[in-house]
């Protein structure tokens, strides 16, 4: 019997979620980790690898070295891919509940899902090559063609992989302990990779090098699928519209995902800050436990902001913690078009054929650091601006219409918000 059912006659499809139908946690978090995302593509940006990171760190540099390793790269994405697995159930939910017959979601699924992969490769090909909207894309079509109206047998599956994904992790960090108690003496760098469009001498060969970037990436993000899944997976369960009926799961998420996750990029972060030095062999077991580890930030940080939200939904903040949870949370619900407009940023400010303020500062960490808190404060700015006038992102309204048509069926104008207090 499938997890999501359909049993009354087909109606019209239905457009987008209107606003006082969201739950707080899934924007609160969304906007809140489009800092660590912009803090993360613009180290990237400035010093042209992935990871990156300043190879030869001094003073204050040392421990945000060690800090972005351990909660900021690799750490941060997965929460998104978390979000749009839950997205996914939630959109099909809608679609059921208006009667709209059994292949209206799938319908609305895979149209909206093949507009991201376009969305994707013009963003890639402009500003980006670290795109994951085409990624999005293609594991959502996957998804809903493969697994959205599967059993519960089958979403269980989801959970296994996970744990055995956990075991693998537990596997790794056993060999770079070897690695790391047996290998010589040495001082080798973390690993990186170059990224031939974010040294480009001019804008138009940045071009024509993304182009040939990103369907490498798309491809080796694509089992990224899994993290879909769990999200799916919790959606099913309302947990995050509800986190107070599920306050020991999210606990236990949070400590055990960011537990794994913090502790796995701790080794390649001391390397990184130049507290450890190791050798080659040990550096690149260091580097794969880094990664694998990180898928479990993910989980952590959205059970992190689930628990958050039921906090939040219970306390009496004063005007000014108020006006920040809906500042983050109008963030949250344009997070496509803050995404969107950080990769513009970095194109402006960080790239070798524009401002290149990593050169031309002197410290290209700080003009990192800078640079993503200053465009994440721009973004969150422009998406209160534009909840107060109840507007949606203007990446979201194109997406909304070229899904929906430009009149979906129940839907309307934006909603303002609401004159009284959503958080307490």
């Amino acid at each position: 019997m499938s997890a999501i059912t359909q049993t009354h006659p087909p109606g019209p499809a239905r457009g987008p979620v209107h606003r006082t139908e969201r739950a707080l946690a899934p924007d609160l978090a969304r906007g809140s980790m489009l800092l660590f995302i912009a803090l993360a593509n613009a180290a990237v940006f400035t010093f042209g690898n992935q990871p990156g990171a300043e190879a030869s760190p001094h003073g204050w540099e040392r421990p945000f070295n060690l800090a972005m390793f351990v909660f900021v790269h690799a750490r941060a994405y997965p929460m998104f891919a978390i979000m749009f697995g839950y997205g996914l159930v939630q959109l099909t939910r809608r679609q059921d509940a208006q009667d709209a017959g059994p292949g209206a979601a799938r319908s609305v699924l895979l149209r909206r899902n093949a507009w991201l992969i376009a969305f994707g490769l013009v963003h890639a090909a402009l500003l980006n090559f670290g795109d994951f909207l085409g990624a999005y894309g293609i594991v959502g079509i996957l998804f809903t063609l493969l697994l959205l109206r599967r059993g519960e047998r089958v979403q269980r599956v989801a959970l296994w992989l996970w744990a055995a994904t956990a075991v693998y992790t537990a596997v790794l960090a056993g060999v770079a302990g070897y690695h790391a108690a047996t290998g010589a003496p040495g001082s080798a760098p973390v690993p990186t990779g170059d990224v031939d469009s974010l040294s480009a001498p001019d804008y138009a060969t940045s071009v024509a090098d993304r182009l040939g970037e990103w369907p490498v990436h798309t491809l080796s993000v694509l089992p990224f699928i899994v993290i879909v899944w769990l999200g799916a997976w919790a959606a099913r369960r309302g947990v995050l519209e509800d986190p107070a009926g599920h306050r020991r799961l999210l606990i236990r998420t949070a400590v055990i995902g960011l537990g794994i996750a913090f502790a796995g990029g701790v080794p390649i972060g001391l390397v990184s800050a130049g507290f450890v030095h190791v050798d080659g062999p040990t550096a690149d077991a260091f580097l794969t436990l880094y990664e694998v580890s990180g898928q479990f930030g993910g989980p952590g940080y959205v059970a992190l902001f689930g628990l958050l939200a039921l906090r939040l939904s219970k306390a009496r903040s004063g005007p000014r913690s108020k006006l920040l949870v809906r500042m983050v949370t109008a963030l949250g619900q344009r997070s496509l078009s803050g995404y969107l407009c950080q990769s513009l940023a970095w194109v402006l400010l960080l790239s070798p054929f524009a401002l290149a303020l990593g050169e031309r500062t002197g410290s290209p960490t700080l003009a990192a650091c800078l640079s993503a808190v200053l465009v994440w404060l721009a973004t969150l700015t422009g998406a209160h601006l534009l909840q107060r006038r109840g507007l949606p992102g203007p990446a979201e309204k194109l997406l909304r219409r070229l899904t929906y048509g430009p009149r979906p069926s129940g839907s309307g104008p934006v909603a303002r918000e609401p004159r009284g207090p959503a958080v307490r």
